[in-house]
């Protein structure tokens, strides 16, 4: 029976994921480890709160020796480029105790440990300027202190497996939309609001240009993501243990014109721009468009459009 941990599983992608696993999969052994969870979450999972950062609880949850860990604990990027102690202290801190502690682990099992542990990176890790679609080998180059975050947890991965520790990997996730619930801190909760308060009838803020490009895929294309990840041949990753994951890329103004596709002009009037400089600048600064060949190689898949998109939201949190 497979043992399986998500790190962060109280979030809206650790319980995707949750629940995607489970379907999958009757019979894993299934816990997830996060401050807090949802009134109505996954059933059917061991349910555990903790903090990440607190004393010897990354130690206690290496000893146990998980067959898979999913890495998805994470400041968001608005909050880590606020606060900046707070967004190292989360992203990258905890990351190296947990990296070591599966060390230790490995080590005292003479190397019969190797785990799969798989990270949530982001397409934030890339600056521009950028190509109109970014290929897979395009240069690194962060331009917030959250893509340096990530950046250096997806350097940590590489090494740990280059080493023989982990069997690790880093999938650098478009952004996730249409998320549910409310909005939150990442500069990028504005795209998933602008679907979804309309769609419940709300009033939603428009902070930037509606020329603004961006890369997305829905909740569920993430969490099939990562559950494809666990089940590859990491041999085929070669030295280079991130990949760039599939998306559609369009702009704010492909948005609303699907959401009016969907649900009418009723909708759209809903949206009400309101300049934000400081989301702009964070926003304006992330990639429009990949190639994703070596994903898409590997079996990854998302939608192929927007519509689609809102059409996942409305079947899945709507219905």
């Amino acid at each position: 029976m497979s043992e399986i941990l998500i790190l962060g599983g109280g979030g809206m992608v650790g319980q995707k994921l949750a629940a995607r696993l489970r379907a999958d999969d009757p019979t894993c052994s299934l816990t997830l480890f996060d401050l807090g969870y949802p009134p109505e979450g996954v059933a059917s999972a061991t349910i555990e709160v903790g903090d990440l950062a607190a004393p010897g609880a990354l130690t206690d949850l290496a000893q146990r020796r998980f067959d898979t860990v999913y890495y998805l604990a994470s400041v968001v990027s608005g909050d880590a480029e606020i606060n900046f102690s707070k967004g190292y202290d989360v992203n990258v801190h905890p990351m190296f105790a947990f990296l070591e502690a599966l060390r230790a682990e490995h080590e005292a099992t003479s190397g019969a440990y190797f785990p799969r542990v798989i990270f949530t990176s982001s397409i934030a890790v890339f600056g521009g300027p950028y190509p109109a679609a970014i290929p897979d080998d395009f240069t690194t180059s962060p331009q917030t202190s959250y893509g340096a975050q990530k950046l250096i947890c997806e350097t940590l991965v590489q090494d740990y497996s280059r080493k023989g520790f982990i069997d690790g990997m880093s999938l650098r996730l478009p952004t996730i939309c249409v998320r549910p619930g409310k909005a939150n801190l990442a500069a990028s909760s504005f795209y998933s609001g602008i679907i979804r308060e309309p769609l419940n009838g709300q009033e939603a803020i428009l902070p930037v240009p509606d020329t603004i490009r961006h890369w997305f895929a829905s909740p569920r294309a993430a969490a099939g993501f990562l559950a494809h990840a666990a089940t590859l041949d990491t041999s085929e990753l070669g030295i280079h243990r991130a990949l760039n994951l599939p998306g559609v890329s369009c702009t704010v103004a492909d948005q609303i014109e699907a959401l009016r596709s969907v649900a009418g002009q009723a909708a759209v009037d809903l949206i009400k721009p309101q300049p934000d400089d400081a989301i702009f600048k964070i926003v304006s600064g992330w990639p429009e468009a990949f190639t994703a060949d070596r994903a898409t190689a590997l079996g990854f898949r998302a939608e192929t459009d927007f519509c689609q998109i809102v059409e996942t939201y409305i079947a899945d949190e709507l219905n």
